[in-house]
């Protein structure tokens, strides 16, 4: 890692300073040539050299350099990408077809029939989402219970998690039905340990209401959370949301909007609640959104006087309790040493 983040700033460099008159390498030439030459251990004045004498304008340089920059991020972000695809698809592919399972109740068979066509896996399907979980529930909780054994699969994230899966996994757990889970992607998880706001306690909230009232009394009630909160939102929704948010829990609130996750246009904005609202009313969201936000601020606790202690020593004296049993029941509830009470 430290070769290649060397080589890319050698390479800047490179481009950057570069600046004759005559042009006679192509962009892709130019890439090449500082690719093979740093890669052979030349010095950055021998290559700054070489490629004056081959006409590179400083206009050619500081074109190829972003095209190059752009290309080195794209590359590792499909790299990320699919590093990430072939480990689940690892996991599925294991417990699936080496597995026994029986049938897959999928969130949408279309979608899951192109990652099973992907994977060579054949198995019997049933759909089961969020508008047809009642029947379709009891369907396959008979199946499991007549001994076949079913694999649950979401359209994107963990199953069961903000997902019509809940209501499945609650079912077999009342029959008593062992449910395991196959380690897999879970946007709380990943946008809290990117999303740069405090991970030691934390919150999920899943998804708000669509209607405003609803929304607004659900952000009410954790206008005292100090705890990270973490929400999922559509794009269509993001805006009223952030508005709700911003009149709940103040402008200035610390936000990490974290879009796309796990995808090739994935994306993490680091803001403030004011400033969302600005960033997306001028440019209109696109993905699905899992939003980090700061909680409140810890208050300060006030701290007993002796005075203070005093005053409550006296007032259960005179409910008739002992001195002894007055202050040590002061100490207790006003967190004071006996000494000082």
């Amino acid at each position: 890692m430290m070769k290649r983040l060397i080589s890319l700033f050698v390479f800047s460099l490179l481009l950057t300073t570069v600046n004759i008159w005559a042009q006679s390498m192509s962009d892709s030439q130019v890439v090449e040539y500082v690719k093979n030459a740093t890669a052979a251990g030349k010095s950055q004045k021998q290559i700054m050299t070489e490629l004056a004498a081959k006409g590179v304008t400083r206009t050619q340089a500081e074109r190829i350099k972003k095209r190059y920059e752009e290309q080195k991020a794209s590359e590792q972000t499909m790299g990320a990408v699919a590093k990430n695809r072939q480990r689940h698809s690892t996991d599925i592919t294991h417990e699936v077809s080496e597995g026994s399972m029986d049938l897959i109740a999928a969130e949408d068979t279309r979608v899951t029939m192109k990652l099973l066509s992907h994977l060579d896996i054949h198995k019997p399907m049933v759909s089961y989402y969020e508008h047809n979980k009642d029947f379709k529930g009891n369907v396959i909780l008979d199946r499991i219970l007549s001994g076949e054994t079913c694999a649950l699969v979401s359209d994107a994230g963990s199953p069961a998690i903000s997902d019509p899966g809940e209501d499945l996994v609650k079912q077999c757990a009342s029959a008593g039905i062992t449910v395991c889970a196959i380690p897999g992607p879970c946007a709380v998880i990943t946008a809290l340990s990117i999303s740069g706001q405090s991970t030691g306690r934390f919150c999920f909230e899943g998804f708000l209401s669509t209607a405003k009232k609803s929304r607004r009394e659900h952000l009410e009630s954790l206008t005292g959370e100090t705890r990270t909160m973490i929400f999922y939102e559509a794009p269509h929704k993001l805006l009223s949301t952030l508005e709700d948010m911003a009149e709940v829990f103040g402008k200035e609130r610390p936000i990490s909007l974290c879009r796309e996750l796990t995808k090739l246009h994935e994306e993490v904005v680091r803001t403030t609640l004011g400033e969302a609202i600005t960033k997306y009313t001028e440019q209109p969201p696109k993905g699905e959104f899992v939003l980090v936000i700061a909680g409140a601020p810890e208050q300060a606790k006030e701290v007993a006087t002796a005075d203070d202690a005093a005053a409550w020593v006296k007032a259960l004296m005179d409910t008739g309790i002992s001195r002894k049993d007055a202050i040590k029941q002061t100490a207790k509830e006003l967190n004071l040493p006996k000494n000082v009470v």
